[in-house]
């Protein structure tokens, strides 16, 4: 995917880049590219992939989320930054929250984000499940992502506690998402969260499945959750 192709499709669906966001689309594959000699970010670092299954894929989320009436944002387990910086790029009003357990990647992220000139964007190293815990974090989001973390049963458990109530989960999935969500639907009562919609599409050129899971946080969730560090992996709630 190029350049010119990935204006043109976000354009369609009604994402308009100025000059300036696709200036930082570039300075953001750079970066991305030269960090990624030093430490294993992505595995990805062709320019016409990393367009479509990095930049483009993230923005997938805004076909079916509109950002534009979403003021707070927390993404689960960023790694290179996806999907919420490219999100951030499209809609830079939005107040966003990266939170990942690995230091070195907040340390490139740092970075990114000065080199994109993005303000709003608060890096934490933590994991999900002390994150959550946290009083004034937890439950204070209007909206919270996660995209190829972990399976949906243990996404929930890292996510949900985050967001607010009447706020959502969006999560981002590969094929495998409909034996997951069958699997995961004890969490989803557990935790607070009915699914709203089930949104399947193809990446454009590259033609892979992807499934956008939107989750309506409907209670609250019970304060034991999440459990401590490691159990939500080890004892999904399936």
């Amino acid at each position: 995917m190029n350049i010119q192709q990935f204006q043109q499709l976000l354009e369609e669906k009604g994402i308009s880049l100025s000059s300036k966001q696709l200036n930082q689309f570039e300075k953001y594959y750079q970066v991305l590219v030269e960090w990624n000699e030093k430490m294993n970010l992505t595995a990805i670092t062709d320019h016409g992939e990393v367009y479509e299954k990095h930049f483009y894929d993230s923005i997938s989320a805004a076909f079916f989320q509109d950002f534009t009436e979403i003021e707070s944002m927390c993404d689960v387990g960023a790694g290179a930054g996806f999907p919420s910086i490219p999100i951030k790029i499209c809609f830079p009003h939005l107040r966003v929250t990266i939170v990942d357990s690995l230091q070195k990647r907040i340390t490139f992220l740092t970075h990114l984000v000065n080199e994109l000139e993005l303000d709003n964007v608060t890096l934490c190293h933590d994991r999900a499940e002390t994150f959550g815990k946290k009083e004034t974090i937890r439950e204070s989001f209007d909206l919270v992502t996660a995209r190829a973390v972990a399976r949906i049963s243990v996404l929930n458990e890292f996510c949900l506690p985050l967001v607010k109530e009447q706020g959502r989960f969006l999560a981002m999935k590969g094929a495998s998402a409909p034996e997951e969500l069958k699997n995961g639907e004890k969490s989803f009562q557990v935790l607070g969260g009915k699914v709203k919609s089930i949104e399947h599409f193809q990446l454009p050129l590259e033609q892979s499945e992807r499934y956008i899971i939107l989750i309506d946080k409907i209670k609250k969730t019970p304060k034991k959750y999440p459990r401590k560090p490691g159990t939500p992996v080890k004892l999904p709630l399936e």
